[in-house]
């Protein structure tokens, strides 16, 4: 069984989008950055090693976790009508190299809750999405007592798109811009090789409550959407490849 993190050795505080970014496009599982990404935390851990130029620990960034407007202008409403659209964030990236306990995942995340309630008071809830395109189901929003909320919520692109064999899964809307659609069946008039399609499975959605009691009783009280049982790894839905060849 893996370790326990050290917390005693960890440490949170906002960075910069920039250095935040260069982590996000090299280790995470992604590579991308969202431009709707309007604060970041890292994580730091504190090693045993003497800093060079100070008398003091050496410290290392070993993870990041961002936090953004939600992507529809709805999103809030969508949670509940108490919530305005500037009192919700989204959990856009979150990663953290391996090796410091099996448990740190948890505590960055608690950690970030106890940050945004001192330092963004405003903001009341967060809601964030797992991929199940990625074998996500969420386990570390179940981890951390989010409100699963399903996955039949949130408008999705139909198909995902690749256009070589071993290439990554593209969605349709990061498609749309070459051919002007994201209907397969055009796309095959437009390309001159076969490409890949697969249904897109819905994203699991997570809501979780930032504020005081009393206004968090409210929100729950106002739900637009009952919280669910949350999803399992291996109820996760496999999809079929479609080869298609031009016409």
């Amino acid at each position: 069984m893996d370790k326990y993190c050290n917390t005693s050795k960890l440490s949170i505080r906002q960075i910069d989008k920039f250095t935040a970014k260069k982590m996000v496009e090299k280790y995470h599982y992604s590579h991308l950055w969202s431009p709707k990404n309007s604060l970041a935390l890292g994580l730091f851990y504190t090693t045993d090693n003497e800093h060079a130029f100070f008398d003091e620990p050496k410290e290392e960034m070993i993870g990041v976790i961002t936090y953004g407007d939600p992507v529809g202008r709805l999103t809030s409403q969508s949670i509940s009508d108490v919530l305005d659209r500037t009192s919700v964030y989204e959990l856009t990236r979150l990663y953290i190299h391996d090796g410091y306990g099996s448990n740190i995942e948890s505590w960055f995340i608690s950690q970030s809750f106890n940050w945004l309630r001192t330092n963004k008071p405003k903001i009341k809830a967060l809601i964030s999405y797992a991929s199940p395109m990625e074998g996500h189901a969420g386990i570390i929003y179940q981890a951390t007592n989010w409100i699963y909320q399903g996955n039949k919520i949130r408008f999705n692109d139909s198909w995902l798109f690749k256009f070589e064999e071993d290439g990554r899964w593209k969605h349709g809307r990061t498609i749309f811009p070459y051919y002007k659609t994201s209907d397969p069946k055009e796309i095959q008039k437009k390309v001159k090789f076969p490409f890949w399609i697969k249904k897109e499975l819905r994203k699991h959605r997570y809501v979780y409550i930032l504020a005081s009691k009393k206004g968090k009783k409210k929100i729950l009280k106002n739900l637009k959407h009952p919280p669910l049982p949350y999803p399992k790894p291996n109820e996760i839905e496999q999809v079929e490849e479609l080869r298609l060849e031009p016409i």
